[in-house]
């Protein structure tokens, strides 16, 4: 969907909507291994890992963080005219519950701040929200920071 950017602030503290699912399966897991060089065994020892109160590896909370744009991609609505949009951070990040390697996780979203006020870009607070599927708690929740030029 394809919106104005006055169409965009009006969303300002309004639910946008959920992703759908996505399998964070132990290859992913190992790839952020690989890529980070974090190689902690709750990670990427599946042997090691079983014999932990877990009962197996998890994702790095980073990995789960590192999600929150493409799970944004299906939900957030896209202004007219923009010609390039940055990850401007990130504020009030908790991880809550570990996601477990083979588990499901989805993002909700919510615009919390628009802010127009500088001509060429807007600048955007978004409340995030990780779900892990079947469980009540979610593996994290944020608070954050895009920034888009025209």
């Amino acid at each position: 969907m394809t919106i104005s950017a006055d169409e965009f602030k009006a969303l300002e503290g309004k639910h946008l909507g959920v992703s759908e699912w996505f399998l964070v399966d132990q290859a992913r897991i190992n790839q952020f291994a690989e890529v980070t060089r974090d190689f902690q065994f709750i990670h990427v020892n599946e042997e090691r890992a079983r014999a932990t109160p877990l009962g197996g590896t998890i994702a790095h909370g980073q990995l789960t963080l590192s999600l929150v744009p493409t799970l944004a991609e299906e939900v957030m609505p896209v202004v007219d005219g923009i010609t390039m949009g940055f990850n401007y951070g990130y504020d009030r990040v908790r991880f809550l519950s570990p996601v477990r390697s083979g588990k499901r996780v989805r993002g909700s979203f919510s615009l919390k701040t628009v802010d127009l006020s500088k001509p060429g870009r807007i600048a955007f607070c978004m409340e995030v929200t990780i779900e892990i599927e079947g469980e009540d708690k979610p593996a994290l929740v944020a608070d954050w920071l895009g920034l888009t030029m025209f």
